[in-house]
Parts: structure tokens; C-alpha cells; sequence
């Protein structure tokens, strides 16, 4: 038998407080739900809904306090919004809107909360298993594991570059022969001069 699987989003002042109040008065109701408590269901975003599908929920429930008593003033009317605005997406996206319900529930509700259950519940288990994103295909109504992605082989590095080849002597062309250099004469290395003595004419006998 299919079991839905719901996220519930619930405000920490009225719809978490009235959770409390049905399991401390010992009301049943079905144990599908995931709860997830929060300061208040203005924090809910679209993206955390998205989020909540694409991870394998079958449904979401958003609780919050009812118009006019809500603890930051106008956080549950930023709610109604997302709702409207989001329900005609996820028809767009292939996914029912009846999956996604926003409720307004008391600290003081809690025989409300149990009835709001049991409804939603009933009402995904009839549309059946959401068939999104990565988890499309179900074996006997129950989602395959999903396997990680395999590890992207690391791209091998690129070539090195060849050497360059020493050049060659073209055929036929004589290599020009090297001039040497005179080393430069030190005037402490030069030898001195030769005095030139006057001859003096020999006389004649």
C-alpha cells in the first residue's frame, strides 16, 4: 500500500503549539508527516517548497496563524501570496497543485490539526506517488535508491610542448670563419724606447 510522504511546515506560535496540544490530549492521526517547525509560515519560500518535492515529498502542508493574529504582524498574508502564485507553477512544472495546502491553525486547534491530517493525507494518497524530477520512476510504489553520480574523470593534462631542434647547417653554405680579436696593449707592458745617439763622422787619416 502507497504512504505518502508530506513536509509540513508549521509556525512555532499556533500550528506547532496546536501539534503539541493533539498528541498531549492523545488524538491520532497519520504518522506521515515530517514537521518542520518555524518562527513563522512568512519564512516558508517557494524555494523550500520546490525544495521539498524535488527531494521526494508527496505533498506539503504549510500551518499558520489565522489573518489578524499572526506574531509578526503580516507574515501569514505574505504566505497567502506564495500559495496563489506558486499553485499555477507547479501545474506548469507537472505537479497537481492539490499537493501543496496552506491551513490556519490555533494553539488551540488541535482537534483542527487532526482533521486537516487525515484529509491531506487521504487526498495525496489518491493522487499517488509524484512522479518529478529525479525520482520519476516508482517499483511497487516505493522510490529506488538513487545512486550517486559517478565522479567526472579528471581531464588528462594537456601535451607538453616538443623541444626545439638545434639548427642545422644548410648544405653548401661555408660557415664564415671567427675574427679574432687583438687583446688591447697596456702602456706598462710596451718596452721602452731605444735612445738615438748623433754618429759623429769618423776623420779621416
Amino acid at each position: 500500500m502507497f504512504e505518502p510522504r508530506i513536509v509540513c511546515f508549521f509556525c512555532r506560535w499556533c500550528t506547532y503549539a496546536g501539534a503539541d496540544l493533539a498528541g498531549t490530549s492523545r488524538k491520532q492521526y497519520p504518522p506521515n508527516g515530517v514537521v518542520v517547525r518555524v518562527n513563522c509560515s512568512g519564512r516558508v519560500d517557494p524555494q523550500h517548497i520546490l525544495w521539498a518535492f524535488r527531494e521526494g515529498a508527496d505533498g506539503v502542508l504549510i500551518g499558520g496563524c489565522h489573518p489578524h493574529d499572526c506574531h509578526y504582524q503580516d507574515g501569514n498574508y505574505k504566505t497567502m501570496r506564495r500559495v496563489a502564485l506558486l499553485k499555477p507553477l507547479l501545474a506548469q512544472m507537472g505537479i497537481e497543485p492539490e499537493r501543496l495546502r496552506l491551513e490556519w491553525i490555533s494553539a488551540a486547534e488541535g482537534e483542527k490539526l487532526v482533521h486537516v491530517m487525515s484529509e491531506f493525507v487521504d487526498a495525496v494518497s489518491k493522487l499517488g506517488p509524484l512522479e518529478y524530477g529525479p525520482i520519476a520512476e516508482t517499483v511497487g510504489g516505493r522510490r529506488p535508491a538513487v545512486r550517486p553520480a559517478a565522479k567526472k574523470a579528471a581531464p588528462k593534462s594537456a601535451p607538453k610542448p616538443p623541444k626545439a631542434q638545434p639548427k642545422t647547417r644548410r648544405a653548401g653554405v661555408a660557415k664564415a670563419p671567427k675574427k679574432k680579436l687583438r687583446k688591447p696593449v697596456s702602456n706598462t707592458t710596451r718596452r721602452p724606447a731605444k735612445k738615438q745617439t748623433k754618429r759623429t763622422p769618423r776623420k779621416s787619416r
